[in-house]
């Protein structure tokens, strides 16, 4: 670039829409702060701008104090979700957020494992207050943590896209199994869906969940280890009737091994 990097400033600074565009790839961090300067500078300018996965983390932070160029809800999701952002420049900008905004910083590739999370807490203090037709979008679409959370409300539909969500996770549902508080719309979902009911570690939450229905759990009977038979025989979370079951099955698998 043979162009003086002062020139170059006056340019960003002063220039019309069209100098905007050709600016917005200079490797410079004064032309690039410049730029916000300059009232020629639009929203779709900006976004352009921010898409840049290279840019300075001062220039970001720049933006984030910028009030005008931050009024702008895309501008603020954007922002929120560029790998270079300061973390509390990131966590600020998480509060302010839409859902939707929330669940794109959640899966963004760049963005630190700790913003993800706080991101999808934001997502999960709120899905209760969402219409029905969004949490099923969320359910299909969001992270796993995320559409367990929707997944354990016990709406039909939301747990139907759930358990279809390709980044759900066997170990997402186990620790649905775990809690203390579930319908039994959802074990009875998770129990009977042709793909996950074939998972080992479900089959064993799901054998010593009270709510599994008992023709589904003595159905996982047979494929569970002796051992880990042995192991829940005892866990009395289980109802009297399927204890007996699982103690009985030990017990034969026991005399098999030994006869």
């Amino acid at each position: 670039m043979t162009e003086k990097l002062e020139e170059r400033i006056e340019r960003a600074e002063r220039g019309g829409a069209e100098e905007v565009a050709l600016l917005m790839h200079d490797p410079a961090l004064g032309v690039l702060e410049a730029l916000l300067r300059n009232p020629a500078l639009g929203e779709a300018h900006l976004l352009t701008l921010l898409a840049r996965k290279n840019l300075p983390a001062e220039l970001l932070e720049s933006v984030a104090k910028n009030g005008e160029l931050m009024r702008s809800q895309r501008v603020k999701a954007a922002v929120a979700r560029h790998p270079k952002t300061q973390r509390l420049v990131a966590m600020k900008l998480l509060r302010h957020l839409f859902l939707f905004d929330l669940v794109a910083v959640s899966l963004e590739p760049g963005v630190s494992a700790e913003i993800k999370r706080m991101a999808e807490e934001q997502i999960i203090a709120r899905v209760e207050q969402v219409p029905l037709g969004e949490r099923i979008t969320l359910a299909r679409r969001a992270p796993a943590r995320v559409a367990a959370a929707l997944a354990a409300l016990g709406d039909e539909p939301v747990l139907a896209a759930a358990l279809e969500n390709p980044k759900m996770t066997e170990g997402a549902l186990v620790r649905i199994l775990r809690q203390e508080e579930l319908s039994e719309t959802v074990v009875e979902g998770i129990a009977r869906h042709p793909k996950w009911s074939l998972r080992y570690d479900l089959r064993l939450q799901l054998v010593r969940h009270p709510l599994t229905p008992l023709a589904l759990a003595l159905a996982f009977l047979p494929d569970l280890k002796p051992d880990d038979l042995m192991v829940i025989a005892s866990d009395h979370r289980m109802t009297p009737t399927m204890r007996e079951y699982v103690q009985a099955e030990a017990e034969r698998r026991l005399r098999r091994s030994t006869g």
